[in-house]
């Protein structure tokens, strides 16, 4: 026990602050317009979920269906689109909102207890969980902020959902969200969990979440990085009142 006691206060803090969290330089993030779009097409038909859309003279991205893969940056001869690092890209299902207070204080203020997830993959490759799974490493560390994945969806206040919906669990979908008592709220998490559209179409996928249950808060990317993730769980406490 001494042994691990040393240890402990010769390591010291390795949790870092969300708010200080650095982006690395080549982190892949929001697509924006970086100047007036030639209309040339070439960035919309270089995209592979189709979230490039051109208009009479502008382009927009929808960052639902975005994986930040930069064809359209590559096929784009002017210069128009620029691929940036910001990774709050959080959107609730009717409305965009700032980051709000600390993490640990809403939750207190809004549950009065700790945020109760139940996480549920559909259908993903996996690198969607993966990032999932970091929020619970000394980096991150979710619980410092009173949040716990839990084991049974009756025991939880969230279904955070990873990957586009597959036909063979269409059913778990909708049986798990019924079983998550009220009031309840769902994060899509991912491009393909957001749009539906990452795999294309096939006999086998369904679409995004929202075909089948209704969804509070979308956190686009491919995957989202864990501060996105914190970011939509910010968003997510303002829906329940």
């Amino acid at each position: 026990m001494l042994k691990i006691l040393r240890k402990i206060m010769a390591t010291g803090t390795v949790t870092e602050s969300y708010d200080v969290t650095a982006v690395p330089a080549r982190s892949r993030g929001e697509v924006r317009e970086a100047k007036k779009c030639a209309s040339c097409g070439a960035c919309s038909s270089a995209c592979p979920t189709g979230a490039v859309r051109l208009g009479n003279d502008d382009v927009t991205i929808d960052q639902r269906a975005c994986i930040f893969c930069g064809n359209c940056i590559e096929a784009c001869e002017h210069g128009a689109l620029q691929q940036t690092g910001n990774y709050k890209l959080g959107e609730l299902s009717n409305q965009l909102e700032e980051m709000g207070n600390e993490l640990k204080a809403k939750i207190v203020r809004t549950l009065g207890r700790s945020l109760a997830i139940r996480h549920l993959d559909v259908g993903s490759c996996n690198a969607c969980d993966w990032e999932l799974t970091a929020l619970g490493n000394p980096v991150y560390d979710l619980q410092q902020y009173g949040i716990d994945f839990v084991a049974s969806p009756r025991h939880a206040d969230m279904l955070m959902v990873t990957g586009v919906v597959t036909r063979n669990l269409t059913q778990a979908l909708l049986m798990t969200y019924e079983a998550v008592p009220d009031p309840k709220l769902v994060m899509a998490v991912g491009a393909c969990a957001a749009s539906g559209r990452t795999f294309g179409e096939s006999y086998a996928i369904q679409g995004g979440v929202d075909r089948f249950i209704p969804v509070d808060i979308y956190v686009p990317g491919c995957p989202p990085r864990p501060q996105a993730l914190l970011y939509g769980l910010l968003l997510a406490l303002d829906r329940i009142k």
